[in-house]
């Protein structure tokens, strides 16, 4: 049973990793709960929205454990280690509003309907990822790399990046258009 466990730990920290490390922007919308698992899966995208109603909970204590898939690390990364330690010994509902003040999730959506708001989630992601998909992968690499990285390996990693779309199609295109300063 034990090996069992930390087969799935195992798993799905792996899994929760390389989901962060995509090199592309994710969104988690949480609408209704998102408990236990499911609140560490939120902590694994890049950005986190919420409806009305909805709420986050770690709730691993109330069944005598911590989280295993990553959570609390990445909770950390994200809130702060005081805030990650009230939400974790508390097992603390988190409403949107107060996600939003402790910086878990962007953004309260206006529509809890299950359609709407996956329409303006995907508004919302827009303003993110509106540029050619190899900007858009460049820019989550160097931010990957940022926060993954040692100082000296992060800026390497940022100026190799940088010469892959250093003169490319999406570079020349906004050069000849003067797009920098529009």
């Amino acid at each position: 049973m034990v090996k069992d466990g930390m087969n799935m730990c195992m798993f799905m920290q792996n899994t929760l990793t390389r989901l962060k490390r995509l090199p592309l922007i994710s969104v988690a919308l949480v609408q209704g709960k998102a408990l236990g698992g499911g609140a560490e899966f939120t902590t694994a995208c890049d950005f986190r929205l919420m409806t009305p109603g909805s709420e986050i909970r770690f709730v691993h204590k109330q069944m005598g454990l911590v989280p295993g898939w990553g959570g609390a690390a990445r909770l950390v990364q994200i809130v702060g280690s005081g805030a990650a330690l009230k939400l974790l010994s508390g097992a603390l509902k988190v409403d949107p509003e107060r996600a939003v003040h402790l910086g878990l999730a962007e953004e309260t959506l206006p529509s809890s309907d299950e359609t709407r708001s996956l329409e303006e989630a995907q508004a919302w992601l827009n303003q993110y990822t509106k540029a050619p998909a190899e900007v858009i992968q460049a820019v989550k690499k160097v931010v990957t790399a940022g926060r993954e990285l040692q100082l000296e390996a992060a800026l390497q990693a940022e100026k190799d990046i940088f010469g892959t779309v250093w003169g490319g199609p999406a570079n020349l295109q906004a050069l000849a258009q003067s797009t920098k300063h529009k």
